[in-house]
């Protein structure tokens, strides 16, 4: 008997959704192809092949491409947040009613593969012309998680706007209460894409301007309206420097973690008493602490979490380490971690640089301290321990690694540290 095929029944449409429409008609090329079954059961889908993957609503795999296909859907709102639904999946469901349960217009159309044919029932197709991200209905307020994925495509595409509308809709939600409902995970999973699209502080201008981040990164939103000196900040505000220094890291082509960290570097000078603006006396500990809590509170990933810590404690070591002789280098590199770790201490320095450049007319200078520290970091590491622990009459226990120490603080000062 052959093997199914991932041939559908007769009766059956099937269609091209979403992300993959929207992209091939902006010329993009991202990989994911997900179609949409009209007609078909559950039941019909397994005969032909299909392997199924949804846990909440039917989901399947294409036997041979592996591409994905879901059964038309319509939602129903029952609950609060992201799993408050009841989903219905029958051969009676239309194409058209599958995508007006969808977030925006511009992913609310479908192609039909065997003619051509856009479908276009909610004027995707002129938003996209228009550049604006416009919600399909007010189906959109059934879940809050779109919140986040607009404020996404915003920083995905920062020649969009957010329909007027819609950031109504998303005001409303946030003044709800359905921000609230959200579970971590999928606040992090959002705010993790977000941050590697090309200008991710359109991501927080999005949540800002409609209230939820306020609700989501409180230590964010009070970065906005405080004041720093303007002999290191010409931009002034610190809002306007951490998104400065976000598209930074955009522009350099920075990984996950290090965005984070520059998310999160000076977040201690949103809780400077203003009394003392614009200085920030003590800002790094503050830093370290409200990293901490956001960590817990969104479950960040550890690596993204580690670097975001040591960046809030050490970047304004690493900004004035010029100075710094071949001993407080060394004590630098130790508090960093720099032997154990020279990956993360390669990635700090970089989240340095985005942070010094991430300033009004520094956007292109230089950062001599990433390369600096980079030398010291090779020059501690090309010293022999293991010769040294090897020489006649050698120290031992706590002795030796004091002459491992020194051997090393030599080694800089020979460098010219």
């Amino acid at each position: 008997m052959a093997e199914p095929r991932g041939e559908l029944p007769a009766h059956a449409r099937c269609y091209l959704v979403g992300g993959a429409v929207r992209d091939r008609l902006l010329g993009v090329e991202r990989g994911d192809t997900d179609w949409v079954v009209v007609g078909a059961t559950v039941e019909q889908m397994r005969a032909a092949g299909f392997r199924p993957v949804g846990r909440d609503f039917p989901v399947f795999l294409h036997p041979r491409t592996g591409e994905e296909y879901a059964l038309a859907r319509t939602e129903r709102k029952t609950g609060r947040g992201y799993h408050g639904f009841v989903f219905h999946a029958a051969p009676d469901v239309t194409l058209v009613q599958d995508l007006a349960r969808r977030d925006l217009t511009i992913n609310a159309m479908a192609l039909d593969p065997a003619t051509g044919e856009l479908i276009d029932p909610f004027g995707g197709r002129a938003d996209l012309e228009h550049k604006v991200l416009r919600h399909v209905s007010d189906a959109f307020a059934e879940d809050p998680v779109r919140i986040l994925r607009v404020a996404r495509f915003a920083a995905r595409w920062p020649a969009f706007t957010v329909a007027a509308p819609t950031v109504a809709l998303m005001r409303r939600l946030v003044d709800a209460g359905e921000v609230d409902a959200l579970v971590p995970e999928r606040v992090w999973q959002e705010l993790a894409r977000g941050l590697m699209e090309p200008r991710p502080s359109r991501m927080f201008e999005v949540l800002r301007e409609c209230g939820a981040l306020a609700v989501l990164l409180p230590e964010v939103d009070r970065l906005w309206g405080v004041p720093q000196p303007a002999q290191h900040h010409p931009e002034i505000d610190t809002g306007v420097h951490a998104m400065m220094v976000l598209d930074a890291a955009a522009r350099l082509a920075a990984p996950l973690p290090v965005r984070w960290a520059c998310l999160g570097h000076d977040l201690g000078k949103g809780s400077t008493p203003p009394e003392q603006w614009p200085r920030h006396v003590g800002h790094e500990a503050r830093s370290v602490a409200h990293v901490e809590a956001i960590g817990r509170r969104l479950k960040v990933p550890h690596d993204c979490h580690a670097l975001a810590v040591l960046a809030a404690r050490e970047h304004g070591h690493v900004h004035a380490s010029d100075a710094l002789g071949a001993a407080a280098v060394l004590r630098l590199l130790e508090r960093c971690d720099a032997l154990r770790r020279p990956a993360r201490f390669a990635d700090l320095l970089l989240v340095c640089e985005c942070d010094a450049r991430g300033r009004t007319g520094f956007e292109d200078a230089p950062y001599p301290p990433r390369e600096r520290l980079a030398r010291a970091l090779d020059v501690v590491r090309a010293v022999d321990t293991a010769a040294i622990a090897a020489r006649p009459g050698a120290p031992t226990g706590p002795a030796l690694g004091a002459a491992i120490r020194a051997a090393r603080e030599r080694a800089l000062a020979d460098a010219g540290y």
